[in-house]
């Protein structure tokens, strides 16, 4: 029974460790250029707290004037170009496009680009598969089908795109990012109860 409890003491613990890890790590690595500029511009001061929040709003300042120039065409143009010089070194290609694909992820759940989470009966009867709505259409005998992206794990920027019928697919109370969520941990954050 006590070595029970210490189980469930370590494992309530770790996931708060992991993000508190995850979090300090970030804003150290945010902070530390604004620090840099701050200890360059001001060589004697020597207030450390108030010098690591002036270090992280001037870092991510910096990163909101990188997005401004992202966001415009020549810019664009840039960031193209240095991702396709990432993409011919070896190893770093595959850390940078993982990431990369796992960020688009995000910034597609944003936008809205899936309408709603189903299931279907995929790839035979029987066997249920999670699908991601993108859009509805009619057949030329005006029956109503849904366009949808069937997510592959754990990479869910990767799928196959389906026509089904509407009367095929069965809703879920899931939102995107749960639906999301549940395909790139491979079903391990999926609810007790499912919707089929």
């Amino acid at each position: 029974m006590k070595k029970n409890y210490f189980l469930t003491g370590i494992l309530s613990i770790i996931p708060l460790a992991i993000t508190y890890f995850i979090i300090s790590k970030l804003f150290t690595l945010f902070s530390n250029p604004g620090q840099k500029m701050i200890k360059y511009a001001f060589p004697n001061m020597s207030l450390p707290f108030i010098d690591i929040v002036i270090g992280f709003l001037l870092t991510v300042l910096f990163i909101y004037i990188v997005g401004l120039i992202v966001s415009n065409v020549l810019g664009r143009k840039f960031y193209k170009l240095f991702e396709s010089i990432l993409n011919k070194i070896p190893l770093v290609s595959y850390i940078y496009s993982t990431i990369k694909q796992i960020t688009d992820t995000l910034t597609i759940s944003q936008k809205h680009a899936f309408k709603k989470v189903v299931f279907i009966e995929y790839p035979k009867k029987d066997i249920w598969t999670i699908a991601l709505v993108t859009g509805e259409s009619k057949d030329q005998n005006g029956e109503n089908y849904y366009q949808v992206f069937v997510p592959t794990t754990p990479n869910p920027t990767s799928g196959f795109m389906l026509y089904l019928k509407k009367e095929n697919v069965k809703d879920t109370n899931l939102s995107v990012d749960e639906g999301l969520k549940i395909v790139i941990s491979g079903g391990m954050l999926a609810p007790e109860t499912n919707d089929i």
